[in-house]
């Protein structure tokens, strides 16, 4: 006889656990459904990401944190812009521990599967099977968003993102660094706990770069790196594979609707994630915000009244007008500043510049951005 869920989440990356483990919670019976296991044609994985304060306090309520030796505190984050404008963040100047932590994704998909493992209201499945609720966290590519009929509007950027792991001369200091250049937006994330001297790279180019870029011999794309940073850590030495992936913003046109009944029972479908939405990663906040939907659909189905079924449609719309609310600031900031950024011509270089010089002393304004991004609300 065959198993019946409450929910089944398709796609088993970190926002589709970290559900599965919400949801357990509730004594939901949970299927995951693990998918094929993404190409990494043999190289090890060498993407890290920024999360924030309330990404942190919910992994650590599900026991899922990874230790410091993989979760590096950022004390401080330095912008440097194409023609001097500069911005900095400080922890200390906002009162609080860290401003971010960098988390390598190998370490934390380690410790939410090892979580899954655990929880018997859990079962992780290579097939979708029969649920009253059907979540979608497959990311950006998802087959069964569009096998659901749902409109994934996608602006691509001008840009690949190009990742990789470096070991410098000097140590990072837990500092975050990011540059605006004239060809693209480099970003250097400090990594391996706070005496560590190895970071993870985002360098954000032009595509027509990139086959150039990832033929490079190893001496010689460090060297480029080098210039591009200005040499502010030192030599560099390539320590992980090149990855590199096109970008874009992207936004699901609707993020649940109804499926066909299964006798009398009513079904429904919902996104959350990369599924739902992307960003461009200049601003460090795309797990971010997929972890908070995470957060916001297990809410709304922990509140709900005793007679409402988890695949209650008013419920549902009722996560996806919040969540489209909480990612339209973020959405039209990094688009934003990716547009202004990706022009050339002189007048624009020295109005973003200035931006950037007038932000740094802005205070109050620079004080509520930095929360935002912490969040803190």
């Amino acid at each position: 006889m065959a198993q019946t869920f409450d929910i089944c989440i398709r796609g088993a990356g970190i926002v589709g656990r970290t559900l599965a483990l919400l949801l357990a919670r509730e004594r939901l019976r949970v299927a995951l459904v693990a998918g094929p296991a993404p190409a990494t044609g043999g190289h090890s994985d060498v993407r890290a990401y920024a999360l924030n304060l309330a990404s942190r306090q919910l992994l650590e309520g599900l026991r899922s944190w990874p230790d410091t030796a993989h979760a590096t505190a950022v004390r401080s984050m330095q912008v440097a812009g194409d023609q001097g404008g500069a911005v900095c963040f400080d922890a200390q100047a906002q009162g609080v521990e860290a401003l971010a932590w960098i988390v390598d994704v190998p370490a934390l998909e380690a410790r939410l599967a090892e979580a899954v493992r655990y929880q018997p209201q859990v079962e992780t499945l290579d097939a979708p099977a029969e649920a009253t609720l059907t979540v979608v966290c497959e990311g950006r590519a998802s087959q069964t968003r569009a096998e659901f009929g749902v409109d994934f509007e996608a602006t691509p950027y001008d840009q690949h993102a190009i990742a990789t792991r470096l070991v410098c001369e000097q140590p990072h200091g837990q500092v975050a660094r990011q540059w605006f250049l004239p060809d693209g937006i480099l970003a250097f994330l400090p990594l391996g706990g706070p005496e560590g001297n190895s970071v993870a790279v985002v360098w954000s180019v032009q595509k027509e770069q990139v086959p150039d870029l990832l033929a490079l011999a190893p001496e010689e794309f460090t060297q480029r790196l080098e210039a591009a940073s200005q040499r502010t850590l030192g030599r560099l030495q390539l320590a992980g594979e090149r990855a590199a992936w096109p970008l874009q913003q992207a936004r699901a046109d609707r993020w649940c609707g109804a499926l066909p009944p299964k006798g009398k029972l009513a079904r429904s479908f919902v996104l959350a994630g990369d599924a739902a939405h992307t960003v461009h990663p200049l601003a460090g906040q795309g797990l971010n915000l997929g972890l908070a939907d995470a957060q916001a659909l297990a809410g709304l189905l922990h509140g709900r009244d005793y007679w409402r079924s988890v695949a209650d449609l008013k419920l549902l719309r009722r996560y996806e007008r919040e969540r489209k609310t909480a990612l339209l600031p973020m959405g039209l900031a990094t688009d934003g500043l990716q547009q202004l950024f990706a022009r050339q011509e002189g007048p624009w270089q020295a109005l973003r510049n200035w931006g950037m010089k007038g932000f740094e002393h802005s205070g109050p304004i620079k004080h509520f951005v930095a929360r935002q991004a912490m969040g803190i609300h």
